[in-house]
C-alpha cells in the first residue's frame, strides 16, 4: 500500500512538472495579449456627475456593480413594470479599459424587487435583444456602497461588498415576547378543547337521556 503510494505521488508530481515546463515555454514563445483592467461608469437619479469606478483603484466595488448584471440571459420579458412603479434609475455602463462595451438601466426601488433593463442598443454594437431581469436584492446596497446616495436598507444582504449576512433589526428578535405569544397561543387552543369536549359530553349525555325516557 505504502509503495502504490509513493509511486502515485511520483506520478502526480511528475505530471505537474511537465504542466509547468509547458507553459514556462509556451511563455516564452509567445506573449499573451495583456486584459485591459475592467470599470463601471454610473448615472442616474442624485447624482451631479457620473460616478467612475476602475478596478485599479476600487476591484471589489467593480466587481460587485458588474455581479449585479452579469448574470442576466439572453432574453428577458418584453415589458416591464409600469413607470410609476419602477422608482429611481440608474444607468451602469461596463467599461474594457477606457471603450465602453455594455449598458444596463438599473431600478433598485422598483415595486415587487429590483429590475435590470438591457437595451437593444449596446456601446460595442453587438446584436442583443432589449429585456426586463429581475435584479438581485443587493442591488440597492452594492449602489449604495459604490457611491450611490440611496438609504441603507437592513431588511436586504449587507456586510461587505454587494454581499454577506441578511441584517434584522434589533427590535424584531424579542424571544421572550415570542415566546409569551406562543404561550397565549396555547391556552386559547387548550382552552377551545375543553370547551369542545364539554359541548360534545353534554350533547351527548342529553342523548342519553331522551333515549333513556322514550324506552321507558
Amino acid at each position: 500500500m505504502v509503495r502504490t503510494m509513493r509511486r502515485l505521488v511520483a506520478v502526480l508530481a511528475g505530471g505537474l512538472a511537465a504542466a509547468v515546463l509547458s507553459l514556462g515555454s509556451a511563455g516564452t514563445a509567445t506573449a499573451a495579449p495583456k486584459t485591459p483592467p475592467a470599470g463601471v461608469e454610473i448615472t442616474g437619479h442624485g447624482l451631479a456627475e457620473p460616478l467612475r469606478l476602475r478596478a485599479e483603484a476600487q476591484p471589489a466595488h467593480v466587481v460587485a456593480v458588474i455581479d449585479q448584471v452579469n448574470f442576466l440571459g439572453r432574453t428577458g420579458q418584453p415589458k416591464g413594470p409600469k413607470a410609476a412603479d419602477l422608482g429611481p434609475k440608474y444607468t451602469v455602463v461596463v467599461f474594457a479599459g477606457d471603450v465602453p462595451k455594455q449598458t444596463y438601466d438599473l431600478y433598485p426601488k422598483a415595486v415587487g424587487g429590483p429590475r435590470v433593463f438591457r437595451p437593444a442598443k449596446q456601446p460595442d454594437a453587438r446584436k442583443t435583444a432589449a429585456g426586463w431581469f429581475l435584479g438581485r436584492l443587493s442591488m440597492s446596497e452594492t449602489l449604495r456602497t459604490a457611491g450611490v446616495p440611496l438609504e441603507r436598507q437592513f431588511d436586504t444582504v449587507s456586510g461587505g461588498v454587494g454581499g454577506g449576512e441578511r441584517v434584522i433589526p434589533e427590535d424584531a428578535l424579542n424571544p421572550a415576547k415570542d415566546l409569551d405569544e406562543a404561550l397565549g397561543e396555547l391556552q386559547r387552543l387548550m382552552l377551545l378543547n375543553v370547551a369542545v369536549v364539554l359541548v360534545i359530553t353534554s350533547g351527548l349525555a342529553g342523548i342519553a337521556l331522551l333515549v333513556r325516557r322514550r324506552t321507558r
